[in-house]
C-alpha cells in the first residue's frame, strides 16, 4: 500500500471535489446514519488511505452503512486510475479521448455521417449533405469528457454559415449526424439517446465483457450519470434489464419504472441484443493498445451504432446498478 501517493490523491480531491454536492451528500448521509457529520469526514479520509477511494466515491459507495470487509471489495476513483492506466497507457488512449480520431478508426463500424470543423467551409458539399440529410445534429467537442461539450441541435434552424459561426462560438469543433434510437427505447425515454455501457477486457487475445449497463435519460439529451440520469444492470445473455434504475445522487431512491414516462425498466429487453454484444467484442479487438474500455452503443430500428469507448469507464456506473463492489473481477487481470 503506497500511502504517499494515496495523501497525494487527498491533496488531489481537495482541490478538485464539488463541495457543494459533497455538503449534501454529508448532510444526507449524517440524517440516514445517525452520525455526526464530523465523524463521516473523518472516516471518509481514512477511508482515501485505506481504500484509494475518493471523498465523493465515500457517499456514493454508501461506505458509512458497511463494514471493514465489504468496503474492501469496492473499486474507487484511486484504484481505478492506477488500474486503467496499467491496461490502457497514456500512448495509447489517445484513440479514445480524441473522437475524431475515433471515429476514422473506426469508420467500417460508424454508420453515422461525422464532420470535424477542420474538414470543411460554409460552403462545402459535406456541411450541406449533412444538413440535408439529418433533422437533428449533435454537436460535440472532440475531447469532451462525461457528456461535457455536447449539443443536440434542430437542422432545419441553421444555415451553413450560421452553423459554422455557432459551433465556433461554443468551441464545439464535431458535428455527428443524430442517431435515431429504437422506438421501444424511445417509448422508454425520448429526452436523449439511451446507449449502453459495454465493459470489455482483454486478457491476451481473448475478449471478456465484464459487464453492460443501461444508460437512461431524465429530461436530458444526454445519458450520463453525472449529468443527473440513471443506470440500470443488464443481463448478459438475454439483454435484460435486471435491476432498478439508479441515481449517483445518494439523496434520491433507485427507480423500478421511468419517473417521466412511467415505462417499465427492470424487465426492459433491449434489442438487437447479439449485435450489440458483437459490435463491442470488434471494437475490443482492435483498440490499439487498450485493454480495458467502456463501449457506449445506441440500439437503432436495425441494429447497434458504436458512439464512442472510455479508457477511464465509470466505477459508479459500473457498481451502483448491482450495489455491489467489483474490484476482484479486475485484480484478476493485474
Amino acid at each position: 500500500m503506497n500511502y504517499f501517493r494515496r495523501f497525494l490523491y487527498i491533496l488531489y480531491y481537495l482541490k478538485e471535489s464539488d463541495w457543494k454536492l459533497l455538503g449534501r451528500f454529508i448532510d444526507y448521509a449524517s440524517v440516514s446514519s445517525g452520525k455526526s457529520k464530523l465523524s463521516l469526514i473523518f472516516d471518509s479520509v481514512l477511508s482515501v488511505l485505506r481504500y484509494n477511494i475518493s471523498f465523493k466515491d465515500y457517499y456514493c459507495f454508501r461506505f458509512y452503512e458497511k463494514s471493514h470487509s465489504e468496503r474492501s471489495e469496492w473499486a474507487g476513483t484511486g484504484f481505478m486510475y492506477e488500474y486503467q492506466l496499467r491496461m490502457n497507457p497514456k500512448g495509447s488512449r489517445e484513440l479514445l479521448v480524441n473522437k475524431v480520431q475515433f471515429l476514422n478508426h473506426y469508420r467500417l463500424l460508424v454508420k453515422r455521417m461525422f464532420l470535424h470543423i477542420s474538414d470543411f467551409s460554409s460552403d462545402s458539399i459535406e456541411l450541406n449533405e449533412i444538413l440535408r440529410k439529418s433533422e437533428r445534429l449533435v454537436l460535440k467537442g472532440s475531447r469532451g469528457q462525461i457528456g461535457a461539450e455536447v449539443e443536440v441541435i434542430s437542422s432545419e434552424t441553421y444555415t451553413p454559415q450560421k452553423l459554422l459561426d455557432h459551433m465556433k462560438q461554443h468551441h464545439y469543433d464535431l458535428i455527428e449526424e443524430y442517431v435515431i434510437q429504437h422506438p421501444s427505447l424511445n417509448d422508454l425515454s425520448p429526452s436523449g439517446l439511451n446507449t449502453v455501457r459495454i465493459i470489455t477486457q482483454k486478457d491476451n487475445d481473448e475478449i471478456i465483457i465484464l459487464a453492460a449497463r443501461l444508460r437512461i435519460s431524465v429530461n436530458s439529451p444526454v445519458d450520463n450519470m453525472a449529468a443527473g440520469n440513471i443506470a440500470a444492470s443488464v443481463d448478459l445473455k438475454t439483454g435484460m434489464v435486471t435491476g432498478p434504475g439508479v441515481f449517483s445522487d445518494i439523496t434520491k431512491d433507485s427507480v423500478r419504472v421511468h419517473p417521466v414516462t412511467g415505462k417499465d425498466i427492470v424487465g426492459f429487453i433491449i434489442p438487437h441484443w447479439e449485435k450489440v454484444l458483437e459490435l463491442a467484442a470488434t471494437a475490443a479487438r482492435d483498440a490499439s493498445g487498450n485493454r480495458s474500455v467502456g463501449w457506449d452503443i445506441a440500439v437503432t430500428g436495425d441494429g447497434a451504432e458504436l458512439i464512442e469507448g472510455n479508457h477511464n469507464w465509470c466505477k459508479l456506473l459500473w457498481q451502483l446498478p448491482v450495489n455491489k463492489g467489483l474490484k476482484a473481477e479486475l485484480l484478476r487481470f493485474q
